[in-house]
């Protein structure tokens, strides 16, 4: 049986670079079992200073698979390996 991702999505809720990374996540949802949390880096201080401009920025186990638009190669290599 193939374990779920769980990837995070750090991000803004007025950034449309974040909304745009979510819905091309979405689309590969019919490929892949994922989660996706997504966490609001003005949430945190911490979180804003980190990630600041780089919003959106996908992670999995702590790893950065892009940041600004979605890296479908990257992710799709990420979430096959994890089968």
């Amino acid at each position: 049986m193939a374990s779920e991702a769980k990837l995070t999505l750090y991000g803004r809720s007025y950034c449309h670079l974040c909304d745009d990374m979510l819905a091309a996540l979405e689309e590969l949802r019919g490929e892949y079992s994922f989660s996706v949390e997504v966490v609001d880096v003005d949430s945190d201080p911490a979180l804003e200073a980190k990630y600041d401009e780089l919003v959106p920025v996908l992670e999995a186990e702590g790893k950065e698979l892009c940041h600004y638009f979605l890296d479908v190669v990257k992710v799709r290599e990420y979430l096959g390996g994890i089968r």
